[in-house]
């Protein structure tokens, strides 16, 4: 049967260029968490587990924290932290936010947003466009002031800025971090993108020891002077690298002691043109990085699996695969406002059934 969303997404949204649709749809969504008796209704309707408060029966214990369902939004959407509430009140469990970066910056010139119609993908060079650390960490502190901010699961993705040479990249890091850490659930170091000039070399261990140190350091003293708990801090790696680079990493993460990794960001292994492709044509690849991921890190460190997920069996495959929790972004251009309601409704039945992991 035909959805209702299908009908508007295939005769009207198709037809709008997909930056404008994505703003206008963010719109809409920041509206819906600024006005609370809504909110509540909606969310309510759509992700009564949000509500069943922390150790509810479909709940997952990861990093150090109770996450109420297993599905979250991945970064890339929320660049700034500006619809956290409107976004949990659709039913994602956890929003990360950001790619942020430590400078303000407008991102690379448009065109840099494609719908890949015929694979349901879409494809980006975006290039970390956000107003910065600083303006991202006084929005998390507005979230933050209110019951309902500080129940939601945030996570913070940051990012190198352009500006900043290869070389300083674990001070721009560091600055982002000192900044986000104390209001943060837990940050993701990006080094994965594709869109920002040398920041993939960025996953080789040499280089990518100094920045997750610098990171750690800064996130750990940025957090006592504030008298917040110790965030957690995970790598977020490309479905490109070579198995042997994936292990590379994993060997890394257990040496720094990070508590996981985020898997996998946008592959550049296409021929649709310029940008990182996101969507179906990750989930193969983004499952065997984790199945990989999981048998080097053992039992006790995060995997966030994400890439390609659109339905509820896709997130199982990657929960299958080793992952503790599982995001998803593309989804939500092709599947509608109803849609991490739906995968999460899944899983949290999965989960209660025994199902689950």
């Amino acid at each position: 049967m035909t959805r209702p969303y299908d009908l508007l997404f295939r005769h009207v949204l198709t037809r709008a260029d997909p930056e404008v649709a994505h703003e206008r749809a963010f719109a809409a969504i920041r509206a819906l968490g600024a006005l609370p008796v809504v909110r509540d209704v909606v969310q309510g309707a759509l992700a009564p587990y949000l509500g069943q408060g922390l150790g509810g029966p479909g709940s997952v214990r990861a990093l150090g924290r109770t996450f109420p369902a297993p599905f979250g939004l991945a970064g890339g959407f929320d660049k700034d932290a500006r619809g956290v509430r409107g976004l949990t009140a659709l039913g994602f469990a956890f929003v990360e936010i950001g790619t942020v970066t430590a400078h303000a910056q407008p991102g690379n010139e448009a065109p840099r947003l494609w719908r890949e119609l015929d694979v349901r993908a879409v494809r980006n060079r975006m290039g970390f466009n956000n107003s910065g650390a600083a303006a991202a960490a006084a929005r998390l502190a507005d979230l933050r002031a209110t019951p309902a901010g500080r129940a939601a699961v945030v996570g913070v993705n940051i990012g190198k800025s352009k500006v900043t040479p290869v070389e300083e990249a674990p001070a721009d890091y560091a600055t982002s971090a000192g900044l986000l850490a104390p209001l943060a659930d837990y940050l993701v170091v990006n080094v994965s993108s594709p869109n920002t000039p040398g920041l993939r070399d960025l996953q080789s261990a040499e280089a990518l020891r100094p920045v997750l140190t610098a990171v750690r350091e800064a996130a750990d003293d940025a957090c006592r002077a504030e008298r917040a708990a110790r965030v957690p801090l995970l790598v977020k790696i490309a479905p490109d690298l070579a198995d042997e680079d994936v292990d590379a990493v994993a060997d890394l993460a257990v040496e720094l002691g990070l508590d996981g990794v985020v898997a996998v960001n946008t592959t550049i292994d296409h021929d649709r043109g310029p940008g990182g492709l996101s969507g179906p044509p990750l989930r193969a690849r983004g499952c065997e990085v984790v199945s990989r991921l999981r048998s080097r890190l053992g039992p006790d460190r995060t995997i966030i699996g994400v890439g390609g997920i659109t339905t509820a069996q896709d997130a199982r495959d990657y929960l299958t695969a080793g992952a503790d929790l599982v995001q998803g972004y593309t989804g939500f251009v092709y599947e509608g406002a109803l849609w991490a309601s739906r995968v999460n409704r899944a899983l949290v039945r999965d989960i209660t059934s025994g199902v689950g992991r």
